[in-house]
């Protein structure tokens, strides 16, 4: 099988790091070149993972030796780099959220449908086998049918002074906390549940007044009457329990599935999932034996491998252009609950 040629297009966001490591291991991906307008991060970069840096993103995609870029710069940016690659017909792993905006979302459907380039986005939750197991369980109908789940999905970095510089909490090129880090478990939800057909929601700064925002919580309604819960908060500095599933015929619970509860040692013989079925009572909780990863690091790395995959074989599961616009609505739809404090109908277009 050949090796497929890989460009990176920023390291603004940390995540693509992670990637690179991945795809030096692999037999069928290698990196080629990459291109960042902080010229001292991207020679640095570049340097560290043995890729040529190149001058400008023009000059990166009209290579011959690349057929896919990761892109992986300030949010505000995303559309512009979609069209940019996609015209010169390079295949497109998006880092998270999608875009601001659903004008620039339809911009990134319109120019992947026109080129008919490979596009996925970079969600990591959808590569993790415990979370795999839960749509899986869902889909089935082994839960019967759903009432609630709830979905927490937190980081610690506003408490740190370091992250107090970063990109990530201007308005302008990321809007808020929620916008980037809720998008995580906005894009489960969709993948498990489907789209919902309003939202409820609060948004605000609560411990910190760093960024825009620090701590979400939306309650999404879905067409059968189900409900999901996002909590989303980047003032969090230890979790364990991550996601709960509410059926007619059983519960799912889930363990140390986001950072702060993978960055906690101490816990003994930690579950990750585990299942009660009202039919197999006798059984009480049943461990569904899932190992847990040494640290949150290995899920956000795993997002490289079936990018490539997907490559390979385009009938391969990934997260579509269309599917990172719902996650955007989603968003976009609690920021407008919280901000006019009443349901909003979605999708929003």
């Amino acid at each position: 099988m050949p090796s497929h040629g890989i460009g990176i297009i920023s390291f603004a966001h940390g995540h693509v790091n992670a990637y690179c490591h991945q795809i030096r291991t692999f037999d069928d991906a290698h990196l080629v070149a990459s291109w960042d307008d902080d010229t001292t991060r991207g020679k640095q970069q570049a340097e560290a993972f043995g890729m040529e840096f190149v001058e400008s993103a023009e000059a990166l995609v009209a290579r011959d030796d690349i057929d896919a870029v990761i892109i992986a710069i300030e949010t505000n940016r995303h559309a512009e780099m979609v069209r940019l690659a996609a015209n010169a017909g390079k295949h497109i792993l998006l880092q998270k959220p999608m875009a601001l905006s659903l004008t620039d979302c339809d911009q990134i459907i319109d120019d992947v449908d026109r080129t008919g380039v490979k596009f996925s986005m970079g969600y990591q939750m959808r590569q993790d086998p415990m979370n795999r197991k839960i749509r899986e369980l869902v889909q089935n109908g082994t839960l019967g049918k759903v009432g609630v789940i709830r979905r927490r999905h937190c980081i610690p970095v506003l408490f740190h002074e370091s992250f107090h510089t970063s990109w990530h909490i201007d308005p302008v090129k990321n809007m808020g906390m929620w916008m980037d880090d809720a998008s995580h478990a906005a894009d489960f939800l969709l993948w498990v549940m489907g789209s919902p057909v309003s939202v409820m929601a609060e948004i605000d700064n609560i411990l910190t007044n760093v960024a825009p925002d620090d701590t979400g919580c939306a309650i999404y309604r879905y067409p059968n009457g189900a409900m999901s819960i996002l909590l989303n908060s980047s003032v969090t500095w230890a979790g364990e329990n991550t996601t709960e599933v509410y059926g007619e015929k059983g519960v799912l619970i889930q363990n140390h599935d986001d950072s702060p509860s993978m960055m906690i040692k101490g816990i003994p013989h930690p579950i990750g999932l585990k299942m009660y079925l009202h039919a197999e009572a006798e059984k009480g909780w049943q461990d569904l034996g899932f190992t847990l990863p040494e640290g949150h690091g290995a899920r956000i790395a795993a997002v490289a491998r079936p990018f490539i995959d997907y490559l390979n074989d385009p009938s391969k599961p990934h997260a579509t252009a269309r599917e990172g616009k719902a996650c955007i609505e989603m968003i976009l739809g609690a920021y407008q609950s919280a901000r006019e404090g009443r349901r909003i109908k979605l999708p929003l277009s």
